[in-house]
């Protein structure tokens, strides 16, 4: 089930509320859980047991470590959840790379007929970083073990951001697990939150998605240089919106349900360098890696060579943690080379620049990044960014395109918001808004955005959110 569909905005979502709100608070805990594991069961079906299997390990593996058995209750949370992942999200991935060293050496053995394809369930990424995080927090005494199964349960199924994010800490929501209170503003807040990510999602990301798609699907074509670019600036959007736009969901439903989401993106394309993108985008992700990972391998503090390659360890995973292939390895490379060469000295010369050469800089780096992100396989990216950087005339002319974008004014018009509000713009806006004149302009706007997007998602105006497969 997805947030952007017909059945979730209009039956299971207010029905939730509804029982969530006539419950006595000593249930609505309970209410979140049996709605949650329906949620991830509704389309993933058996796999939910892989989600309460990590749910009942890591809960367990807490309370071995408040005994004092703290070695032992850290590794076997460590080794299961990486076992977990692994089997079922690198099984398939190992199998093929086993089979391609096969065929090299030319060995007559099929491998991939003979293994059972692993189906990846949604969302195991976020779940898995999350039961993890709890286990090392209480390992560490940032955090008591928790007492109570149904709280801690409810904190990793929470259907909210389940599957994409952001990624929860257990210390960022406990007190809220326990005692957590909603106004009639803070449920108005999570609505309008929740109504921007739809809108995002429907009305800016899967109108940038068609482009992108189109353009693509036919990058093995004869696509000129001038559409290659065009291709990849269209995903540029779309997978900012689309990604963007479910955390603001994410974010928008906790307030609805009274908790208090981090936040998960800070305007990541008005950066100036490689090292400031990855300070805005993802957020939940990159302090995850900073946190459980980077820091512990030494971080900055063993010399600057260890450092270096601290850096790209952590970038290879981040990498590896979006998906299992070779293009997302080196996607992660390929940032981590640039915020390797930044740390290096490169900073220092990038903040004499003209602020404008700064920001062409890390939006090239980001894009040129976002093809190895995109592409079905290295050789498709590698072809397409031949096409971007050699001129290639192709079948398409820039008068088409013009021509196209000057007769379809739904597209004009996405991509001038998609410009706009990829910039501060609206905070700035609703700082106007919240001038009482302004007030029911606001929530006039809101609820007219609101039924837009549900237009859009009746008309059958959708595809799936790009992250679910990670």
């Amino acid at each position: 089930m997805v947030f952007s569909s017909a059945y979730f905005l209009l039956l299971f979502l207010p029905l939730v509320l509804l029982l969530y709100f006539i419950v006595p608070k000593k249930y609505k805990n309970l209410i979140i859980l049996i709605a949650s594991i329906f949620f991830y069961t509704y389309g993933e079906k058996i796999l939910v047991l892989v989600m309460i299997f990590s749910t009942i390990v890591d809960y367990k593996c807490g309370h071995l470590i408040e005994q004092g058995k703290r070695k032992l209750g850290l590794r076997l949370s460590i080794i299961t959840n990486l076992t977990t992942l692994g089997i079922f999200k690198y099984f398939n991935f190992a199998i093929e790379n086993l089979q391609s060293s096969i065929d090299i050496i030319g060995i007559d053995i099929n491998l991939i007929e003979n293994v059972p394809y692993i189906i990846l369930p949604m969302g195991i990424s976020f779940y898995v970083f999350q039961t993890m995080s709890y286990t090392i927090d209480v390992y560490r005494g940032d955090v008591k073990a928790s007492k109570n199964f149904l709280e801690f349960a409810a904190y990793v199924t929470m259907f909210p951001q389940l599957v994409a994010g952001p990624i929860i800490r257990y210390i960022d929501v406990q007190k809220e697990l326990i005692n957590r209170s909603i106004t009639i503003n803070s449920f108005a807040k999570g609505l309008e939150r929740f109504t921007i990510g739809l809108a995002k999602k429907m009305l800016l990301a899967n109108t940038f998605a068609s482009v992108a798609d189109s353009i693509f699907s036919e990058s093995g074509g004869e696509v000129s240089t001038f559409y290659a670019w065009i291709g990849i600036l269209a995903y540029t959007f779309q997978i900012y919106y689309d990604f963007s736009g479910y955390s603001d969901m994410a974010i928008g439903l906790g307030k609805m349900f009274g908790f208090n989401f981090l936040e998960n993106f800070n305007y990541p394309y008005i950066s100036r360098s490689i090292k400031e993108f990855w300070r805005r985008w993802h957020i939940s992700l990159s302090t995850w890696f900073r946190d459980y990972l980077y820091i512990p391998l030494g971080g900055n503090r063993k010399g600057k060579y260890r450092n270096y390659l601290n850096l790209f360890i952590v970038f290879f995973i981040t990498g590896l943690w979006h998906g299992a292939s070779w293009n997302f390895v080196i996607w992660g490379l390929f940032h981590g080379v640039f915020i390797v060469i930044e740390k290096i000295g490169f900073e220092r010369v990038l903040e004499k620049l003209w602020r404008p050469l700064q920001h062409i800089y890390t939006l090239l780096v980001v894009v040129v990044g976002w093809v190895l992100f995109r592409a079905d396989n290295l050789t498709s990216a590698l072809s397409y960014l031949s096409r971007m950087f050699t001129f290639q005339k192709g079948n398409q002319s820039v008068n088409d395109f013009v021509s196209y974008f000057y007769l379809n004014h739904e597209l004009t018009l996405v991509a001038v918001f998609g410009i706009l509000f990829a910039t501060p713009i609206y905070p700035y806006i609703e700082s106007k808004f919240k001038n009482p004149k302004f007030q029911l302009l606001r929530y006039t706007s809101i609820i007219m955005l609101l039924v837009l997007s549900i237009v859009y998602v009746a008309a059958g105006s959708y595809n799936p959110f790009i992250y679910f497969k990670f």
